[in-house]
């Protein structure tokens, strides 16, 4: 981790657990079957497991095997956010889809750098718990507050264009993961 990794991260410190449960369930309560909250939802999970399945690789090939699945359901969700949930955002809350839009990105520049490490070193299972703690931040955002505004706000015709567009962007993906 940086310098400066290090100093953002005293000065912010993560969320509880208790938050992120509490953030989950405000946004499984507003979330429908299927919607498209409720697809997101279990991407979060998805790539909470990708996450732990990281961390418990024991070997060199099972943790870049690990690391490539994660980069992939990492990499496909966000493509999906990105083209169908955060264009809503822009429309009254520019600056939570800004924040977004830049945690994803600099999360998708911490993974090609995870990719340089050697995946049994102490640096590599550093980068990956930077990694997971700017993932599980981005999402309990999202949960908390940027995605239950969207469901407080748009017209039901929108959640329902939502949900079919963000379904037809993560089937571009789903056959690779």
């Amino acid at each position: 981790m940086s310098v400066l990794d290090r100093i953002v991260a005293a000065v912010t410190p993560p969320e509880s657990e208790e938050d992120r449960a509490e953030a989950r369930q405000k946004a499984r309560a507003a979330a429908a079957p299927g919607d498209w909250l409720d697809q997101i939802l279990q991407h979060h999970q998805q790539i909470e497991a990708a996450f732990s399945e990281a961390e418990a690789a024991a070997d060199a090939q099972s943790r870049t095997s690990a690391q490539r699945k994660l980069a992939a359901l990492l990499t496909s969700h966000s493509s999906a956010e990105e083209a169908v949930i955060y264009p809503q955002l822009s429309k009254d809350h520019k600056s939570h889809m800004a924040m977004a839009y830049e945690e994803q990105q600099a999360a998708k520049v911490q993974l090609a750098l995870l990719e340089e490490l050697d995946p049994l070193s102490h640096d590599w299972q550093e980068k990956l718990e930077h990694i997971k703690g700017a993932v599980a931040h981005h999402v309990y955002e999202e949960e908390n507050d940027r995605f239950l505004h969207l469901k407080d706000e748009l017209p039901p015709a929108d959640q329902d264009r939502m949900t079919a567009r963000y379904r037809e962007e993560m089937s571009r993906y789903d056959s690779g993961l």
